[in-house]
């Protein structure tokens, strides 16, 4: 009862209308994208928002600090859960990514995410280094993410790896990483590359990163998506062609056009006007994340913060970037915007930490 009446008291509107606004954006947009095939799937878009609010004001109710106990054991948790999509996981597309619970299909990859930083922040509260961290001081944090990632990549999910590991670089940027740590973290990447290309991407993956260095090459093919996608953008202009009035979204040129590129059917009917809009709430939310971070009155609090700052951050940039052809198609969904039941509680989740962090900064 008394989180409830410090709930109500301190509650933090901009970042629940941020939410909001992200959320009617999906929705409207879904109905859009599915208007002459998948219309049940805005119904479902819907419960999974109604039950993402549930999750986001439970998450945010159970003052965070109590969660620092439980942070290792939900980690172990999301592992197992990782690990059995790989032994008894559903297949789709390619891919084993999927828990079947009755009716419900869960993604754990994508919880993975809130847990990793409730994880990360746990344990860089616990190990406070003044003077700036060597790379010995990394170890730990390495495995703790380095785990999940290989689960994912085995999946194959090279998008939610990719997640995954910026959001632990940009928390450990934040942490006082000396440079000659920084070098090498790089070096060790860089050399990397050539391993994971050989041994852990598959021949689609390898593909679409070809197809992202030209993207001319296959038009028809592999290139595709992401010409359809920029043609999609393009053709809205400044103020765009109206909803349901985009030819790519309407005529079904734009494959995925629900789950990975939703902005290039938002830009498509609403312009440039439109999406300079979808991009000021995204940067508002983040930096008000930051925000948070920064009046957070301790320091478990504040690295949340900023993980789920570097969530939806990393998620846009990505997502905004495959539409545009900025960075190659590797499945990130837009948060908040894109389908799927699995992403939307994820970030809701997410945003109820915030929102906890928040109503917490003075003193109860």
């Amino acid at each position: 009862m008394r989180s409830l009446s410090k709930l109500r008291q301190h509650f933090d509107w901009p970042l629940f209308l941020c939410v909001l606004m992200l959320s009617v954006i999906g929705v409207v947009n879904l109905h859009s994208a599915t208007a002459s095939t998948e219309m049940t799937l805005v119904r479902k878009q819907l419960f999974w928002i109604g039950f993402g609010l549930v999750a986001f004001f439970v998450m945010a109710l159970i003052d965070y600090r109590a969660m620092a106990r439980f942070a290792y054991p939900l980690y172990g948790v999301g592992l197992v859960m990782l690990a059995l999509v790989l032994v008894i996981g559903k297949s789709i597309n390619q891919s084993q990514r999927w828990l079947q619970v009755g009716f419900i299909g869960l993604q754990p990859s994508e919880l993975m995410k809130v847990l990793l930083v409730i994880a990360l922040a746990k344990y860089l509260n616990d190990d406070p280094v003044v003077e700036g961290r060597k790379l010995k001081d990394i170890a730990i944090p390495f495995l703790v993410v380095g785990l999940p990632v290989g689960l994912v990549l085995k999946q194959p999910d090279l998008g939610t790896a990719l997640i995954i590991f910026l959001i632990f670089l940009s928390v450990m940027m934040l942490t006082r990483l000396k440079l000659r740590s920084i070098l090498m973290i790089v070096a060790v990447a860089a050399l990397s590359l050539p391993l994971s290309w050989a041994y852990l991407l598959k021949d689609y993956q390898k593909q679409r990163i070809y197809t992202f260095l030209n993207p001319a090459a296959d038009p028809v093919g592999a290139g595709w998506q992401a010409r359809q996608s920029l043609f999609a953008i393009g053709s809205g202009g400044f103020s765009g062609k109206g909803y349901m009035q985009g030819t790519q979204n309407q005529l079904h040129f734009l494959p995925e056009r629900w789950t990975d590129f939703p902005f290039a059917v938002w830009g498509e009917e609403w312009g440039f006007l439109g999406s300079v809009v979808m991009l000021a709430i995204y940067l508002f939310f983040i930096l008000w994340a930051v925000k948070i971070g920064t009046q957070a009155r301790d320091r478990f609090g504040a690295v949340i913060c900023v993980g789920v700052a570097s969530l939806f951050f990393w998620h846009a940039v990505i997502s905004i970037g495959m539409v545009t052809g900025l960075a190659p198609v590797v499945g990130v969904t837009l948060p908040l915007v894109s389908y799927g039941g699995s992403s939307v509680v994820t970030m809701m989740m997410a945003a109820g930490l915030l929102m906890n962090v928040s109503i917490r900064k003075t003193s109860f």
